[in-house]
């Protein structure tokens, strides 16, 4: 039986709302813009049901928290500031890829500006520290409210260390496979590390456990940004909300692409390097280069990395050595993460 998500999101929802309410009329778009991102108003701040993403990090929190004994309800307030965390780095994200667009409407800035985007992000990154604070509410000590935090700042800090070298490639004629998973490590990955440890550390776990969960969280963050460049190339852009012409257009540095780079370089072949050499793409361009990613096997080999790294995260989970109805739900979790369509 499918494992029912919905009471976990439904306190997460509640808690978001509570944090980002108007307070102050005088400042009331700053918040509106706020609710805006997260699908809860349209443009002219009238309620709606626009798309909130996955809301996948507060969701693997809980579910940790749970499978070691917690009491998931108690743990809300990190499971929201972590929701939060992430959007402000997707609001910042959208203004450094100049992306128009993000879950099929407009992004923040580009309905209000580049410096209300800014600081619209910087609000909800500060919403998100007040919102850990929150936990002293729920009856947590001092000392397990400064390791959750700790966490949390460690991530953001490896977050933007992953945004760095993510603009910072984009200059770059050619970068290593290393060098690429790095990027996503701090990119992807740190987040959804901080997410399940910081679950289990308001659950009472052990040391040892939340390490292990960390462990689980990276290597399944790792397969989700694989996935995620895969899904930016070959998905269905009615499903994922993103055009698949903009990664290639920009030519970003897919692992699709830099494996297929890479299989041309062992060949003594330079068909895509020399199409990404162009001053620009254009729309004309996308077929040959899905081409020479097909010739590549860029693909399937893009895949395998996915399930390798699903794999070794399924290895931490059973490390916890942990049997919980919520230690199933994880575990299902990280497979439809993988093999998602979205």
């Amino acid at each position: 039986m499918a494992y029912d998500y919905t009471p976990y999101l439904d306190e997460v929802e509640r808690e978001l709302r509570d944090l980002l309410a108007v307070r102050e009329e005088a400042v009331a778009p700053l918040y509106q813009m706020m609710q805006y991102h997260l699908g809860w108003l349209d443009a002219r701040f009238r309620p709606v049901e626009a798309p909130r993403g996955k809301r996948l990090r507060p969701l693997l929190c809980l579910l940790a928290c749970e499978a070691v004994g917690g009491d998931w309800r108690q743990a809300v307030p990190a499971a929201s500031a972590i929701e939060l965390l992430h959007n402000f780095s997707l609001l910042h994200d959208d203004i450094e890829d100049r992306s128009e667009t993000r879950r099929h409407r407009p992004t923040v800035w580009s309905l209000w500006g580049v410096p209300q985007g800014i600081n619209t992000g910087d609000a909800m990154w500060a919403v998100s520290r007040l919102a850990m604070l929150r936990l002293a509410e729920r009856g947590y000590d001092a000392e397990t409210i400064l390791r959750a935090i700790r966490r949390l700042d460690e991530a953001c800090v490896e977050l933007c260390t992953g945004q760095y070298l993510d603009l910072a490639f984009e200059q770059a004629e050619m970068i290593s496979l290393e060098e690429y998973e790095r990027m996503i490590a701090g990119k992807t990955a740190a987040l959804l590390s901080a997410s399940v440890a910081i679950g289990a550390i308001l659950g009472g776990a052990t040391d040892a456990v939340v390490e292990a969960y960390a462990g689980f969280g990276h290597e399944l963050g790792l397969a989700f940004q694989i996935v995620d460049d895969i899904l930016g190339i070959w998905g269905d852009p009615t499903v994922t909300g993103k055009s698949t012409a903009s990664d290639i257009l920009e030519r970003k540095k897919a692992l699709p692409a830099l494996y297929a780079l890479h299989w041309e370089r062992k060949r003594g072949r330079n068909d895509l390097a020399a199409l990404y050499a162009k001053p620009s793409l254009s729309v004309e361009d996308i077929p040959q280069v899905l081409l020479l990613l097909e010739r590549a096997g860029a693909e399937e080999y893009a895949r395998s990395q996915a399930r390798n790294h699903h794999q070794r995260s399924l290895q931490y989970l059973q490390a916890t050595q942990i049997h919980h109805p919520a230690q199933d739900a994880l575990r299902d979790l990280s497979y439809s993460l993988v093999e998602r369509v979205f």
